[in-house]
């Protein structure tokens, strides 16, 4: 039996975690449509994590995917992190205001948390997934005794095996194409930058784990492709962008309705870790020197987006988005999944 139907989900369709835009109410339209549904926990601390989680099963009483960021803690240099500053303070200034003295690391690695994982325990989650990399084999021996299925995002064979290894139960096989963080396990490695197509194709062929394709989805067309190619289902993101359940902002909402949706860049600028987004003022400011660490970046980058909302100005925010960002649609989450299965059957 798939893994899928062991959760008892219908259709072949994951909403993406987007830390951000996707909310409790998403993730229950989606599992109560017939999809699987997903929230973003990399975000918040342990009882924000408590309280989402709450808020979903409110909503619904269907599987649902919980996600952590398993990165590795930012190293903070005082050189790199003060030129950093100095760097943006010219574009702080142009909007009549000032960065801050120093960054912090605003998100905390599941790895090791041990707040966070009492708490996922706690509530006997059905689902839990991992981005950036995998957590060490105590905590994912704990979720597993407790009946938690665990997927985590790949972008290569190498990471593939090691989440094998590790003993989770299904991949996610992230494709460059695909917006947001980009999962790579070491983010000053290289990267291949395999496509959907080829890195599903490799995984089906040289992993024993089940697939799930992930990057540049957003038609029922699309997910019928990548089932061919031997995936289990497909994960779509930036397909609930407009969503009435997405907490996307206006800003990036009109950016998404534009001819801005055609362009997105491969940028580790806003936050510290390559991520895809859609180009706007903050991706065309010049890189000088090195950038800190993620979430150090990530910290700046936020104090920026503000200070520009705060005059108005919606074009630094961190607008995350696919290459498939043209065909978003609007509607609302349960529309888009009735949309996408009808689509898959045509």
């Amino acid at each position: 039996m798939s893994i899928l139907r062991q959760l008892n989900v219908r259709l072949p369709i994951v909403q993406a975690p987007m830390a951000g835009t996707s909310t409790p109410q998403m993730a229950a339209a989606v599992s109560n449509a017939g999809g699987l549904g997903s929230i973003a926990l990399g975000a918040g601390d342990a009882s924000a994590a408590q309280e989402a989680i709450r808020r979903v099963r409110q909503l619904t009483d269907k599987a649902f995917n919980v996600n952590l960021f398993v990165h590795r803690p930012a190293v903070s240099e005082p050189d790199v992190c003060r030129n950093w500053i100095d760097h943006l303070r010219p574009t702080f200034e142009s909007l009549d205001a000032q960065p801050p003295e120093s960054l912090k690391e605003i998100y905390k690695t599941f790895d090791g948390y041990q707040d966070m994982l009492d708490i996922l325990l706690a509530n006997q989650l059905p689902l839990v997934s991992f981005h950036f990399g995998l957590p060490s084999p105590e905590f994912i021996a704990a979720l597993k005794s407790k009946g938690t299925k665990l997927f985590a995002s790949v972008t290569s064979l190498e990471e593939a095996k090691q989440a094998e290894e590790a003993g989770i139960d299904c991949l996610v096989a992230q494709g460059y194409e695909a917006g947001g963080h980009r999962g790579v396990f070491d983010d000053k490695g290289a990267d291949d930058q395999l496509s959907t197509f080829a890195l599903v194709q490799l995984l089906v062929a040289h992993s024993s784990l089940p697939v799930i394709a992930a990057g540049g989805i957003m038609t029922g067309q699309g997910i019928r492709a990548v089932l061919g190619l031997g995936a289990i289902a497909a994960q779509l993101g930036t397909a609930f962008v407009l969503t009435s359940e997405s907490a996307a902002d206006e800003a990036y909402r009109a950016a998404m309705r534009s001819t801005a949706a055609r362009h997105t860049v491969m940028t580790a600028a806003i936050s510290g870790r390559p991520a895809r987004c859609l180009a706007n003022k903050f991706t065309s400011l010049p890189v000088v020197g090195r950038i800190p660490d993620y979430p150090l970046t990530y910290d700046i980058g936020k104090a920026l987006n503000a200070a520009a909302k705060a005059k108005g100005d919606g074009g630094y925010g961190a607008q995350w988005a696919g290459q498939g960002a043209p065909l978003a649609r609007e509607m609302s989450c349960e529309d888009l999944i009735k949309t996408l299965e009808r689509e898959m059957g045509a």
